[in-house]
């Protein structure tokens, strides 16, 4: 998105801003997202197995700690009065042997503790590389069109945001595990002096859950439907702060009107997320009294039975000692439950993103394509427009471009050209009609194999922050060791003339997002892009607005070489300047989609239609 075309939807928008509809989350809602637990779980071993497996027995060793520590110290504490009782301070054997025992539970619990933090550390990074990887991967098999929704845009941006940190799920999820096993060795302890108190612990905890699980879901539904609103916030960062942007920020003063929208915008979130907050700490400092009530109402007991004389000291330490913990262990797993379920929610998004497929996609018996084509492609009344929109961008063409055949589209701006040469390369799949090459479909042909044949350099190329040589290398990524190769479509396309002048030639960092990167005028930038399309020395070339930013002497040396790029190819070229297009073998104007002229610009200019009025104004503009 241009700068000028954001500008103008915050204008469309004057200045308000809605949220988009939250998601309805219901307890039936937070347990359905528990069903995302398992593919997790098999993208953690799929990441590593043995880190996994490793962190598993770990957490067993561990949550028998808690239950050892407090019956051993039970034991010392019994072993103490009893010894202080009989005055008997020689017989010390069995004492210091149930200290050596604590310490050696301490150590365990020391090292298994760090060795538990160490593989979730490296399992993290490792699921967070290998998750972000295939992030990548799918998004590239995806169609163009998904990449001009918005909506995708807010998926895409929430499972981006689910590929750092969700090894704290794991975490959590084994933690459970984990205390579950502890809660049931502490409370068989229990159970057998008093089962009454863990039902007491139970139910006066149960408030406090509820209300954490509401406000979590809350939290969710918040993040959930501001999604739109905080890519625009990082939008509005980036375009108040860019060396991209900062020519036109100072130029047309725009500082003070882009930090406004910024302030606007970040204050309704602040007050949203305030209000919430505000509401989840008074509720839950409420519920969370009831809990204590609740645990210090059985202390009390524990207390009355020890100094009846029915329970003795060691017991007193272990009785107490095991309800704080199995009290905490309650709390934080029932507490965690919820946070369990939030984060499955979260999880959510980054499998509704995987399990988005493209429509355009590899034949199961795709048909061998033809090198070289014999006979070139038909359009038979393709029609095509864009997801979400009633207007046709392209409608009842019909034409052959043959082998080997030069073909210039002209036309005004939006009359379609650039969507039907996103139609030839088969990044869109026409809606009606079907195009055919060599006398079949299209969609008959292995996409990736089309792709291949096919050189494109588009008008909004991409300028890559990466070395010179490899911004040339992009045409044919497989060649990029290739120096020769490099150099030679540097020379054809001029572009060498601009990298001998950088201080490192084809080792120099292009753009300024790197260290000692250098960038490039528009033109420069265009001679880099044309250099791709001489890497690539493919069947079809695609060149829309190729000499766009180059001056006149540069325009005409490319065209020079124009013929040579294009020697015993099939090439569609886009041109508003008709000392281009007259290059071309035919000529074919458009208008609002539609093809409304074809021949040559000799036919055309006899016609005396569209395509001479444009000539002839162009031409009335040189003199």
């Amino acid at each position: 998105m241009s700068l000028r075309t954001f500008l103008r939807t915050l204008n469309q928008r004057n200045g308000r801003y809605r949220p988009r509809g939250e998601p309805p989350l219901t307890l039936k809602d937070r347990f359905k997202a528990l069903r995302n637990l398992p593919q997790f779980f098999r993208l953690l071993w799929a990441t590593s197995p043995t880190m996994l497996m490793a962190n598993l027995l770990l957490r067993f060793v561990r949550a028998a700690i808690a239950p050892a520590m407090l019956y051993v110290g039970k034991l010392i504490i019994d072993e103490v009065v009893r010894l202080a009782q009989l005055g008997d301070s020689r017989d010390l054997q069995y004492l210091w042997k149930l200290v050596a025992i604590e310490f050696g539970i301490v150590l365990l619990s020391d090292l298994s503790g760090r060795a538990l933090a160490l593989l979730e550390s490296l399992l993290g990074d490792l699921f967070a590389n290998q998750t972000s990887v295939r992030l990548m991967e799918h998004a590239a098999r995806l169609d163009l069109d998904r990449f001009e929704d918005a909506e995708f845009y807010d998926k895409l941006e929430r499972a981006r945001r689910q590929t750092a940190g969700r090894i704290g799920l794991m975490s959590q999820v084994l933690e459970q595990l984990q205390d579950s096993i502890t809660m049931g060795l502490l409370a068989a302890g229990l159970v057998v002096f008093n089962p009454w108190l863990i039902l007491l612990l139970a139910v006066t905890l149960i408030p406090a859950v509820i209300g954490e699980a509401h406000f979590n879901a809350r939290s969710y539904s918040l993040i959930y439907g501001w999604t739109p609103e905080r890519r625009e916030l990082d939008y509005l960062r980036f375009t108040g702060a860019s060396d991209r942007t900062v020519k036109e920020v100072k130029i047309f003063g725009l500082a003070s009107f882009l930090t406004e929208r910024y302030r606007d915008l970040s204050t309704r979130y602040y007050l949203a997320n305030r209000d919430l907050s505000i509401r989840r700490a008074g509720w839950g400092g409420i519920l969370a009294a009831i809990a204590s009530v609740g645990y210090y109402g059985a202390y009390v007991v524990i207390i009355i039975r020890t100094v009846s004389g029915q329970l003795s000291i060691g017991d007193l330490t272990f009785l107490a000692g095991s309800f704080s913990r199995l009290r905490s262990l309650l709390q934080s797993m029932l507490f965690r439950f919820t946070s369990v379920a939030e984060d499955a929610l979260y999880l959510r998004d980054l499998f509704e993103f995987f399990d988005m497929q493209p429509r355009i996609h590899r034949p199961q018996q795709p048909r061998p394509f033809p090198r070289p084509m014999q006979h070139g492609f038909v359009f038979e009344d393709v029609g095509f427009k864009y997801l979400g929109s009633e207007r046709w961008a392209n409608r009842h063409l019909s034409f052959t471009l043959k082998v080997g055949e030069k073909l210039a589209l002209v036309g005004e701006n939006g009359a379609g050209k650039t969507t039907l040469v996103k139609l030839l390369a088969r990044l869109y799949d026409p809606n009606e009609g079907r195009i055919l090459l060599d006398g079949y479909d299209l969609r008959e042909y292995d996409p990736d194999d089309l792709h291949r044949e096919i050189g494109v350099i588009f008008q909004d190329f991409v300028r890559y922050d990466l070395i010179a040589g490899e911004n040339l290398a992009i045409g044919r990524i497989e060649a990029r060791v290739d120096q020769s190769r490099i150099e030679q479509a540097a020379q054809r396309s001029l572009a060498n003339t601009v990298i001998d002048k950088l201080p490192n030639r084809y080792g120099q960092m292009l753009g300024r997002r790197f260290e000692n990167g250098v960038d490039l005028s528009g033109g420069e930038w265009q001679k880099i892009a044309l250099g791709r399309a001489y890497m690539r020395d493919a069947q079809l070339l695609i060149l829309d607005e190729p000499t766009s930013s180059l001056d006149a002497r540069a325009e005409h040396e490319v065209f020079q070489r124009f013929a040579d790029l294009t020697k015993g190819k099939t090439a569609v070229l886009i041109s508003h300047r008709f000392s281009t297009v007259r290059m071309a073998d035919r000529i074919l104007v458009l208008d609002n989609g539609e093809m409304l002229e074809l021949g040559t610009h000799e036919e055309l200019l006899a016609q005396n239609g569209r395509y001479a009025e444009l000539f002839h104004l162009q031409a009335e503009s040189y003199q």
